[in-house]
């Protein structure tokens, strides 16, 4: 489990986070996705990730839509 943060403030300023950040390797039922990086219309920035992918449910293959943000937190308020 990742460790909990109680950060009243951005840890990592915008524009450092756009220099560095890559996009984030993520596996959802055994299948390898990558979460691009991306800023969004609050102005927060994060990584964001959309696609289907097909989960077994008893015998059947089930399809379904992923979409997930990924916020760094406070980054609303980054500099």
């Amino acid at each position: 489990m990742a460790e909990k943060t109680a950060a009243k403030t951005c840890v990592i300023s915008k524009s450092d986070f756009f220099a560095s950040a890559k996009p984030l390797e993520i596996t959802i039922n055994g299948i390898p996705m990558l979460a691009d990086v991306k800023e969004f219309s609050t102005g927060s920035f994060g990584f964001f990730i959309n696609g289907k992918v097909s989960i077994k449910v008893g015998e059947k293959s089930v399809p379904v839509q992923i979409g997930a943000n990924f916020t760094v937190v406070n980054s609303k308020e980054a500099k």
